[in-house]
C-alpha cells in the first residue's frame, strides 16, 4: 500500500526511458549491424584474403596547362602549400573523375604528386612538370576492406566522422537507458544483476589474464 504514491512517478520514468531506448535503438540499428559485422571481419582480417585490383591511366596535359606547371613559382614554400589552378583541377575532374580540391599537393622541381587515399583502396596522381605526362593509379581492395575502413574511420572524410560521433552518442543513450530499465525491473527479475555483473566481469578477466 505504501508503494502506490510512487507508482505514477515510476510509470512516468519507465515510459520515458522506454521511449528514449527505442528511439536510440532505431537510430543505432544500421550502425550496430555495420560495426558488429566489421568487428568480426577486422578480428579475422589475416584470414580473409584480399586481392587488390590496380589500374593505371596515362594521359598528356594540354600545352596551356603544361606551361602553367613548368613555370617556377617564387611564392612556393617547401614541398606543399601550393594549389593547382582551377583550369587544371577542372581538367583532372573531367578526364580522371578526380576532385583534388582541398588535397595535400607535394611539389618538387620535377613533378607534382597528389595522394588520394580512400576507404577500401588508394590512389595517386603524378604529373611531370617538364613533359606534362600524367600518371593516375587506383587500388581497389574490395568491399570487405571498404567496410573495414568505414569501421575505423580511415580516409572517410568529415561527414563520416560526424556520423561516428553521433552514432556513438546514440549508443551511449541506448546503453544507459537500458541499464536504468534493467534497474527498474530488477526487483521482479532476480537474475538481472548477476547477468549484468557477468557481462562486466568476463571482458575484465580476459583483459587481465590473456592480454599482455
Amino acid at each position: 500500500m505504501e508503494a502506490r504514491p510512487n507508482n505514477p512517478q515510476r510509470a512516468y520514468w519507465l515510459k520515458t526511458l522506454h521511449q528514449w531506448h527505442w528511439i536510440s535503438s532505431a537510430l543505432c540499428l544500421l550502425g550496430m549491424l555495420l560495426f558488429s559485422v566489421t568487428g568480426i571481419t577486422l578480428n579475422h582480417s589475416s584470414q580473409i584474403e584480399a586481392k587488390p585490383q590496380v589500374s593505371t591511366q596515362e594521359l598528356q596535359l594540354p600545352a596551356a596547362l603544361q606551361a602553367q606547371l613548368a613555370k617556377p613559382n617564387t611564392t612556393e614554400s617547401g614541398n606543399s602549400g601550393r594549389t593547382l589552378s582551377p583550369e587544371l583541377q577542372g581538367w583532372m575532374k573531367e578526364r580522371l573523375s578526380v576532385d583534388v580540391g582541398g588535397r595535400d599537393i607535394e611539389w618538387s622541381p620535377e613533378e607534382v604528386y597528389i595522394a588520394l587515399p580512400r576507404p577500401g583502396g588508394d590512389a595517386w596522381v603524378r604529373i611531370d612538370r617538364s613533359s606534362g605526362a600524367v600518371e593516375y593509379e587506383t587500388t581497389n581492395r574490395g568491399w570487405i576492406s571498404y567496410l573495414n575502413d568505414l569501421h575505423k574511420g580511415r580516409n572517410t572524410g568529415v561527414a563520416w566522422s560526424w556520423f561516428i560521433d553521433i552514432f556513438a552518442a546514440a549508443c551511449l543513450i541506448f546503453s544507459i537507458t537500458g541499464l536504468f530499465i534493467l534497474k527498474m525491473h530488477a526487483s521482479n527479475r532476480p537474475s538481472t544483476w548477476p547477468i549484468v555483473g557477468l557481462g562486466v566481469l568476463i571482458p575484465f578477466l580476459l583483459a587481465i589474464l590473456f592480454i599482455h
